[in-house]
């Protein structure tokens, strides 16, 4: 399974990116915000961080001016994927994108049948929404499940990308599943480490090498 991180903190990404975890990038409208810093500048930031995908979202509604806007984004890098909201004019808009080679993560995906119209779309990606599926008292992962089935049922190209994913419980299902992807905040990445008995095991043979009395350098 692909790591994406869910994340604009440059720095957070290239921490990852050096432990060799990180597959791509995603950002959304909050993520930005939060980072305090111009769309397009961070975008391209991150582009050149990593050289997997790097979601980056249209704003408009309508299909005219997310064309025009995907234009402006996709020049930022090659690896820019452009994402889109599942709605008509998102899918319209992915059709024509994917059909001159640009990656299309379609997102905000709440339903199977929405991942079908995606894939029917060509999308690259479908990001559906755990997190906030859990939220309103759904299996987020009961969702993941229909959409894994139904996709290999009929040879859909298009990658499950698991979004809004809140811990390493959700990384471990989704894995379990098989899907092609997960995307989360950094700190849900670097909780996947952890585990008492690691950290008991090198407090054990940190007190054992303490008493030989030698040293490596």
């Amino acid at each position: 399974m692909k790591f994406f991180a869910d994340t604009a903190d440059v720095a957070a990404i290239r921490a990852l990116a050096d432990q060799g975890l990180l597959d791509g990038v995603t950002t959304n409208p909050t993520l930005i915000h939060k980072s305090g810093r111009r769309f397009v500048e961070v975008v391209a930031e991150i582009a050149q961080a990593v050289p997997g995908p790097v979601s980056a979202e249209v704003i408009a509604a309508d299909h005219e001016t997310m064309m025009a806007e995907a234009e402006v984004l996709r020049r930022i890098a090659p690896n820019v994927a452009i994402k889109v909201p599942l709605t008509p004019d998102g899918l319209r808009t992915c059709r024509a994108l994917t059909g001159d080679g640009t990656m299309v993560n379609v997102t905000l995906c709440f339903s199977a049948n929405q991942a079908l119209l995606a894939a029917k779309a060509g999308a690259t990606f479908i990001s559906p929404f755990v997190g906030r599926h859990d939220d309103v008292g759904f299996d987020g992962m009961a969702l993941i499940r229909d959409i894994r089935l139904i996709y290999d049922n009929y040879g859909f190209a298009t990658q499950i990308l698991v979004a809004s994913v809140r811990h390493p419980v959700h990384v471990l299902e989704a894995a379990k599943i098989g899907a092609d992807v997960m995307t989360a905040p950094p700190s849900v990445i670097n909780a996947l480490f952890n585990h008492p008995l690691t950290d008991r095991g090198i407090d054990s043979f940190n007190a054992d090498w303490a008493k030989t009395g030698q040293r490596i350098l």
